[in-house]
């Protein structure tokens, strides 16, 4: 299925990227998954690395249009594994790296699994990449390595502060890429995407927990609302990924990915209620708060850098990201459950 009411943002013409092969971790998510589908529009050669399971299951790439689906090239298995992503990564010339475990909730519950997943992971693409001589590799960070606001607007210089295991990992894994390409010059990006949000999101996160909850129930439950957040629409975020990766002398930077606009998860879920037009009561939910020294209070970006070097600045405005999204969780609600907390 493809998004029709998803705004596109052409910075490249398909030339740029036409016949060339590229591999994209983490290809089942749902950033990586609109990466897939653009870069298939763009004419590249897209090699898929995704998570082994017994089922087949490629992720959120199945909601692909199969004419799209059908040019990708699926391989499974597990980012812990260096042979298995050397063998996915060989004759590759650019590396989109998103495979992680994300979910901030499910690291507090098994951290280890999340340290090796986003840690060791990441060094495997590094040593991949080092010994096969790929042109650029694009590191996905996060702003949550930021944890709190010491200051805002947040550039890259900003301290890194670890307030729970998952931001803690992604901040091990943006040193290894920053160690990858001061020790062995290896040609790595780091890019930080501020809370993308958009079609095929899962219910993880907060817009189509809200959205969701919206549509068929009575309240919409949630954990902190004074929680300010820079939302990011997710063709925008796509189109920072196809910038940094093509644009040269930019190896071993680091680039934020935001709007440069904040607002508290009160309003957005008030915005979410008006858009969809229910009268809908919003409760806060104490078995949604995250421990208080963990929880991320203020994130709101400086993308100047972004701008400046990579030409790249948000095109979506929120309200038109909102109802994208809305539309799409609307005719897709068979894949939520707004009566649980999805961790």
């Amino acid at each position: 299925m493809s998004d029709s009411a998803n705004p596109s943002i052409p910075y490249f013409d398909r030339s740029e990227w036409s016949g060339r092969t590229v591999l994209v971790t983490g290809a089942g998510g749902f950033i990586a998954s609109h990466l897939v589908e653009s870069l298939v529009d763009k004419g590249a050669r897209v090699r898929a690395f995704v998570r082994y399971n017994s089922r087949g299951d490629p992720g959120l790439l199945a909601l692909l249009a199969p004419q799209v689906l059908s040019q990708v090239e699926i391989v499974a298995g597990d980012l812990r594994d260096l042979s298995a992503v050397t063998a996915a990564m060989r004759g590759v010339s650019h590396v989109f790296h998103l495979g992680a475990l994300i979910a901030i909730p499910y690291s507090y519950l098994h951290p280890a699994e999340v340290v090796e997943t986003n840690v060791i992971g990441a060094m495997n693409v590094f040593l991949a990449g080092r010994e096969l001589g790929v042109s650029r590799i694009v590191h996905t960070s996060t702003s949550e390595v930021y944890g709190t606001a010491l200051r805002v607007p947040i550039d890259e210089d900003h301290p890194l502060q670890g307030q729970s295991p998952y931001s803690a990992s992604k901040i091990g894994a943006d040193k290894l890429a920053e160690s990858f390409y001061r020790s062995f010059n290896l040609p790595v990006v780091i890019l930080r995407p501020f809370n993308t949000y958009g079609p095929r999101q899962s219910a993880r996160a907060v817009i189509p927990t809200i959205i969701s909850q919206a549509l068929t129930r009575p309240v919409v439950q949630l954990g902190s609302l004074d929680t300010r957040r820079d939302l990011t629409y997710v063709a925008d975020t796509v189109a920072g990924f196809l910038r940094v990766a093509e644009i040269p002398g930019v190896e071993g930077e680091t680039f934020n990915l935001g709007s440069g606009s904040e607002v508290t998860v009160g309003d957005l879920a008030h915005a979410i209620i008006a858009i969809i037009g229910r009268p809908v009561e919003i409760i806060l939910d104490p078995a949604r708060l995250r421990p208080q020294k963990s929880e991320v209070q203020r994130l709101l970006s400086d993308n100047r850098k972004a701008a400046a070097r990579l030409g790249w600045q948000p095109q979506v405005s929120l309200d038109e990201g909102l109802r994208c999204t809305i539309a799409w969780v609307t005719h897709n609600l068979d894949r939520y459950h707004p009566e649980q907390y999805t961790v």
